[in-house]
């Protein structure tokens, strides 16, 4: 159990797509007061083993954890992985391919945009990126450099959505792929921020397919979210989990490290069901 009794279990670093290091993560967590920090980033469990060491230094529990994005039907879900075994090396191979085919489509996107006058280079993008699994705040940002908007939001609402220019479909994962990726990795299957995507006609098959969790609070669930996926954690003997999905400051949206919260005991019921030691 933690000191504090309240935990952010959904949390990203500069491994994927935040602004903050996974060390400047941790010691944000432990100046707001929180007992237990997830980082969860997207494709990648770089972060973890630094993120880990800072929490240890400063007397903070960082719970590992990777956010995987797949798509179900025309809309995505993204499954969140806790207590993985960050050392596996099944599940580094799975998330190495999925890195590999993020770079890919950024490289597709930046065509697209030079195409229509947007003249962002792909070096820039990796040097944004700096070694983190790329996404697209990294090309939103260079956007912004070259003068092709004034904001992150514009950026991503004027090129990079579905249905823009130079939109780029992602490489098609199932989410059911993404939980056997992380059973097979030991750790603990959770339903990221349902209420943004709406597929609850996803979460039976999840269950039948081994999902042992959803995130009942995040930052987009309003309350009416809050009570539906609380009703349907039980009734399917699922461990209700929340995290802020904070990204750092100056990001697509600013949301605050631990401004949504759980107790922490919900990262000792996580830790308990994995089978991670």
């Amino acid at each position: 159990m933690a000191d504090s009794p309240k935990a952010d279990l959904h949390v990203h670093t500069t491994a994927s797509d935040g602004t903050l290091t996974p060390e400047e993560v941790v010691r944000e967590a432990k100046r707001v007061g929180l007992g237990a920090v997830g980082i969860a980033d997207h494709d990648t469990i770089a972060g973890l083993a630094p993120g880990i060491a800072e929490g240890a230094r400063v007397g903070i529990i960082v719970v590992p954890a990777v956010e995987i994005n797949t798509d179900f039907g025309k809309d995505e879900a993204h499954i969140l992985g806790y207590y993985v075994d960050y050392e596996s090396g099944i599940l580094n191979a799975h998330l190495e391919k999925l890195r590999t085919e993020r770079l890919d489509r950024a490289r597709k996107i930046v065509e697209k945009l030079n195409q229509v006058g947007v003249n962002v280079s792909m070096d820039r993008v990796v040097e944004i990126a700096g070694g983190g699994a790329i996404g697209r705040p990294h090309i939103a940002r260079a956007i912004i450099e070259v003068g092709g908007a004034r904001t992150m939001e514009g950026a991503f609402g004027r090129y990079l959505i579905r249905g823009k220019p130079s939109y780029v479909p992602r490489h098609k994962l199932t989410p059911f792929q993404a939980v056997e990726m992380i059973r097979e990795s030991g750790g603990v299957t959770v339903l990221a921020h349902p209420g943004t995507h709406r597929n609850d006609e996803l979460i039976p098959k999840l269950v039948e397919a081994g999902l042992q969790g959803i995130e009942v609070y995040h930052t987009d669930h309003s309350s009416y979210h809050v009570r539906r996926y609380l009703e349907i954690a039980q009734r399917y003997d699922l461990i209700p989990t929340g995290g802020s999905d904070s990204h750092g400051p100056n990001n697509v949206k600013t949301v605050v490290i631990g401004s949504v919260t759980v107790d922490a005991s919900v990262a000792d019921r996580l830790r308990e069901a994995s089978k991670t030691p």
